[in-house]
Formats: structure tokens, sequence, C-alpha cells
């Protein structure tokens, strides 16, 4: 469904015809542009968007199916972007993705969302409350969009971080991460590294690209040269962010590893302990089997003493036992 359109003149938001075809007509003829946002159209929704705004019908298969990776293609008459917006959930301490298609021409700019987490509701309000940043046409919207998807990832990667160590403290903690949880919660967190990783690592080359500081006439079609800079500043966040999702990549998998190493060595413990009891327990068997054995000659059979003779031998020899285990770390 259309969730807004505008016609903007100078950097302000006009009244337009309603008809798309006269509104992209109106703002080509007086220097403005059309910003056209949907949320999950249907098929025969944007099919009318397409055929008025000239969409490449493979760049319009993309928007309606959603499922596509950060991507910038070029088109004779539009670009097509798009962006993954990430939302971090407290409550579970999950990450999840929507998507975000945008397909930038010489005076519209048409936005497509699928999902949740979208900035875009934010970023037209931000841009209305910045006439002289709107004024520089399509390509201040689509600056717009990906400085504020970027931004948020900053954010949902502090989150991440803070997650981090709260694991590590949970792992590292005086019971080692006894919990039969510790290792699911472990596991769960790189997923959600993961969904995060496949938001921004993508990302990266188209942005590289809007960035490019080339010879003049090499940049992207539909946008400004003079926005390179601008790009070139979410470029460089969105290396940050990468290069946060590394690191956080490469230590939950040493947090994972240090974990099975302590439930190792915590179970190498336990059977030592089990073998020593085992040790000791076997002692006193041995002894009462033999003197079990039903024989007529035995060494001091008949003699008086011989119960509680053979009681304090067993007794004496499971406290040195007992006594060496302790001494070794066993018990």
């Amino acid at each position: 469904m259309i969730v807004d359109c505008a016609v903007y003149r100078d950097g302000r938001r006009t009244d337009g015809p309603k008809d798309l075809s006269d509104a992209l007509a109106e703002a080509r003829a007086e220097g403005g542009f059309v910003w056209l946002g949907l949320h999950e159209p249907s098929e025969s929704e944007f099919e009318h968007v397409s055929r008025e705004f000239g969409l490449h019908p493979l760049a319009v298969e993309d928007a309606l199916h959603a499922h596509q990776r950060p991507k910038l293609e070029v088109y004779d008459d539009s670009l097509f972007l798009v962006f993954k917006p990430v939302v971090y959930e407290p409550e579970s301490d999950a990450v999840s993705s929507g998507e975000v298609m945008v397909f930038l021409g010489d005076a519209f700019v048409v936005t497509v969302r699928h999902g949740e987490g979208s900035p875009l509701t934010a970023v037209r309000r931000r841009l209305e409350d910045e006439p002289e940043l709107l004024a520089k046409g399509p390509t201040a919207v689509l600056y717009a969009i990906a400085d504020a998807t970027v931004d948020h990832y900053l954010e949902v990667s502090t989150e991440l971080v803070t997650d981090l160590e709260e694991l590590e403290a949970e792992v590292f903690s005086p019971d080692g991460g006894g919990s039969r949880n510790t290792a699911s919660r472990i596991y769960r967190f790189k997923r959600q590294v993961l969904e995060f990783r496949r938001a921004t690592g993508p990302l990266a080359p188209p942005m590289t690209r809007l960035a490019d500081t080339g010879a003049p006439g090499s940049g992207v079609p539909f946008v400004d040269e003079r926005a390179r800079p601008f790009f070139r500043d979410v470029s460089d966040h969105l290396t940050r962010v990468n290069e946060s999702v590394e690191a956080l990549d490469r230590l939950v998998s040493d947090v994972l590893s240090a974990h099975l190493a302590q439930m190792s060595v915590r179970q190498n413990d336990d059977m030592r302990k089990i073998s020593a009891w085992a040790a000791m327990a076997a002692v006193p068997t041995m002894i009462a089997g033999i003197y079990g054995m039903n024989f007529d000659h035995m060494p001091e059979l008949h003699w008086v003493w011989s119960y509680p003779a053979v009681i304090g031998v067993m007794a004496a020899l499971e406290v040195l036992l007992y006594r060496l285990f302790k001494r070794r770390g066993w018990l």
C-alpha cells in the first residue's frame, strides 16, 4: 500500500497532483521531485507505479519478492538500491532485519519497505525539517536513508557488544558457566551476529561505489557528484560497523571454545573424583572378597581379633588413599 506520496520543490513539500504521471511531469517541469513510499505492495498495486515511473522489470521483481542482499543496480532510467535495516529487541536479545528498496531517478524517489525496523518515517520527517538538504533532490533522500540505516547499525553493534560482555562474564564466572543454557545462549548469539553480518557486509561495495572519488564523470548516474563526501562519511561509518561485526564474530567463537574447554576440564575433574572413590571402594571389597572365600586354612582364620584387625587395616588403607588423592587434587 502507499504510505506517503509528495512533491517537493525547493526543499519544501507541496500539494501536487493526485495522479502519479501528472505529479512526475510537474516535478520535472519545476525542478522538483516526487517521493513515493510504499509498504509491502502487492503485484497489482506496484504495476501501476512501475509503469508510471518506468522502473526496470528485474528491479520491480526484486522489490516485490524481497529477500534480497544489499546491492546497487544501475539501469537506463533509474538506480535500484537495497538496504537491510536491523532492529534489536532488548526483551529477547534478538536481531531482526527488514528491507528497504530505493528506486532513484532524475525527478523521483520510490521507496518500498518490507518488514519492520524501517527508518523511512523518521528520515522523511528529518528531511522535511531541513529544507536546505531536501533541496538537493533525490540524492539527498538516498543519502539520508543510507545515513539513518548505518547509524542504526552502530547502535545495534553497541547493544551486541554489551550482550557479549554479559556472556563472557557468565562463562568466566567462578562456576565456569555451568548452566546447561550457556552453550545454547552462545550459539543463539552467534546466529544474531550472523544475521547482522548479512545486513552490513554486502552494503560496503555499494557505499564505496557511491563514495567513489575517481575522475569527474565516473560517478553513479542520478547521484549528484557533490554528494560524494557525504556518502564517503557513511562508508566510513559502515567500515567501523563491519570491523565491529568481525570482532564480535571472532570473540564469540573464542567464548564458545573457552566454554567447551571448561566443560571438558570439569568432566575430567569429575572422572578423576569418580576414579578416586572407586579405588577407595575397591580396597575393602578386595579384602572382604578374600576373607569371604571358603578355605579351611587361612592366616589368622580362627584368631579372635581377626575381624577388628581386618576392619582396622581397611580403615587405615582408606585414610591413606584419601590423603593421597586429596594431595594430588583428585578429591
